[in-house]
C-alpha cells in the first residue's frame, strides 16, 4: 500500500509541469499560408494542423488550470481531499494524477453525469 505523499516533491512536480504548460501555451500557433490555385490539398493540411494545434492548446489550458488548481490546493492544506465528498484521494491515484481533485468514485459520478 502506498504511503501519504511527499508534499514538497508534489509541489515541484506540479510547478515543473505548470512551467512546461505555460511554455507550450506561449509558443504561436502558425496559421494558414495564402491558397494559391491547385493548392487545396496543401491548404487542407495546413488547416487541419491548425487545428490539432488548437485543441492542443486547448487541452493545455485546461490541464494548466488544473495544475494551478492543485498547486492552490497544496497551500491551502486541501491538497488530497476530494472536493466533492471531501474523504482522501486514494494515495495511488494521487501519485499517476497529482492534480486529481476529486476521490475515484466521485470521478466516476461526475463523467457518468455528462
Amino acid at each position: 500500500m502506498a504511503t501519504d505523499p511527499d508534499l514538497q516533491a508534489v509541489r515541484t512536480n506540479l510547478e515543473a509541469r505548470r512551467q512546461r504548460l505555460l511554455a507550450e501555451l506561449a509558443e504561436g500557433i502558425e496559421a494558414p499560408g495564402p491558397m494559391t490555385y491547385g493548392s487545396q490539398a496543401a491548404a487542407a493540411s495546413q488547416v487541419f494542423a491548425q487545428q490539432r494545434d488548437l485543441a492542443l492548446r486547448d487541452k493545455g489550458a485546461r490541464d494548466l488550470a488544473q495544475v494551478e488548481a492543485a498547486l492552490e490546493r497544496l497551500e491551502a492544506g486541501t491538497y488530497g481531499r476530494c472536493v466533492g465528498c471531501g474523504a482522501g484521494i486514494a494515495p495511488e491515484r494521487l501519485e499517476a494524477l497529482p492534480w486529481a481533485d476529486r476521490c475515484i468514485d466521485c470521478q466516476r459520478r461526475e463523467a457518468g453525469g455528462r
